[in-house]
């Protein structure tokens, strides 16, 4: 039986994967890196350290360090979206419909916290949950277990007792290998004949209003 709700955030919340690729475009501009798409190949869903890592020249991030590139990068992205921000269609709905079956609510995500902060204000929709996880608040990131367990374990529930809502591989694969009850995959990221052939997801959307059942969710 499901009784708490785990949302990722990029992708799951708001569907701002172009947002995050436009914002890397202009700040590696700044430092001259050109060849950072190539490499952003699979990344979405992984936290910054390990993206900067992989997309950046390492006397760059020896120079600047990781947290800093890190929080330049984010401020960009939020600069950028912040005047176009929309949840993800019928999630409004969805997470008033879990409230009022008496489902807690939880954002576990690779993101910063203000990231996190940013999107539940900006989309008016902080009161629907009852904790957050961030990237910046653990060890490791998806694909890692962490978020979802100690998100899991801020809701006073099992990860077996939690449906999470992803939209990346390493978001699915990191919910998988937490013991997640149930496995909702959003076709934003990646598209529906990708999320298919992940091993994980029991549910595949396009969008919120297609959960139009909500007790057969929790099932």
């Amino acid at each position: 039986m499901i009784h708490a709700a785990i949302f990722d955030m990029d992708g799951t919340l708001v569907d701002n994967s172009a947002v995050h690729v436009e914002a890397f475009e202009r700040f590696c501009a700044r430092y001259g890196v050109t060849d950072w798409r190539e490499k952003m190949q699979g990344v979405f869903g992984m936290g910054n350290d390990d993206i900067m890592r992989r997309i950046l020249p390492e006397s760059l991030i020896r120079e600047k360090g990781l947290q800093a590139l890190a929080d330049e990068k984010e401020a960009i992205y939020r600069a950028i979206y912040a005047p176009h921000i929309v949840p993800i269609a019928g999630l409004v709905d969805l997470l008033g419909r879990l409230r009022q079956a008496g489902i807690r609510c939880a954002v576990g995500s690779s993101g910063c916290r203000a990231n996190i902060e940013f999107v539940l204000e900006k989309c008016a929709i902080a009161k629907f949950f009852d904790a957050t996880v961030s990237g910046d608040q653990v060890t490791h990131c998806k694909p890692d277990p962490e978020i979802y367990l100690a998100a899991a374990k801020a809701l006073g529930m099992k990860p077996s007792e939690c449906v999470v809502f992803e939209d990346a591989e390493a978001g699915i694969e990191s919910a998988r290998r937490a013991g997640s009850g149930r496995i909702v995959a959003i076709a934003t990221t990646l598209d529906r004949a990708e999320l298919v052939k992940l091993q994980g997801p029991s549910v595949i959307i396009s969008d919120y209003r297609e959960l139009a059942d909500v007790a057969s969710l929790l099932r």
